[in-house]
């Protein structure tokens, strides 16, 4: 057969949905994406028609810079993951500083959203290797682990041997004739 054209049954089936999840989960994806919409909103209010822009003219520029940068700021959380933390303080910054700097930081939404962001980048932490499921991902509970083994039951220990048995102690009912009596005073 040419090439590309083996029947369906005998290609390898691709995944592509579990390794779209692979990559997501090992990068902080929604922050890197509220990241990316606030820094697209701060920086397209300054370009929208003037009916709609409280700042005209050169302020405008500081606006489309700052959404810009929180854009590569959350494309770097995406792409380079270890540089989540620089991104995340920038990105929070930014955000705050669009509020005074950029129309009410695109209308508060910006700033909001980049302030939100910002903090899921910095505050994501990798899954270690050890914790990693090392086969496929499995869908429902989790499996129940094994019970740990019982301990065996106690053996019961000999008894002595019953012997001869000493008498038992006797009270004596009277009191000896050297000590006093209770009644004679």
């Amino acid at each position: 057969m040419a090439a590309g054209t083996e029947p369906a049954a005998t290609r390898p089936r691709r995944r592509p949905w579990a390794a779209w999840r692979r990559w997501r989960k090992a990068r902080p994806f929604w922050g890197g994406l509220a990241a990316v919409l606030a820094g697209a909103e701060i920086a397209a209010i300054p370009l929208a028609p003037l009916k709609i822009m409280l700042h005209q003219g050169i302020a405008g520029i500081p606006s489309v810079l700052m959404g810009l940068v929180m854009v590569l700021m959350g494309l770097s959380a995406w792409f380079a993951p270890q540089y989540r933390t620089l991104a995340g303080v920038v990105t929070v910054m930014l955000a705050a500083a669009a509020l005074v700097m950029s129309n009410l930081g695109g209308f508060l939404f910006g700033t909001i959203l980049g302030v939100i962001g910002g903090a899921m980048v910095f505050a994501w932490q990798p899954v270690p290797a050890s914790a990693a499921p090392a086969g496929p991902v499995q869908d429902g509970p989790p499996p129940v682990p094994p019970m740990p083994p019982v301990p065996p039951e106690p053996q019961p220990q000999p008894q002595p041997e019953p012997g001869p048995q000493p008498p038992p102690v006797q009270a004596p009912s009277d009191p000896p004739a050297h000590l006093p009596h209770k009644e004679t005073r």
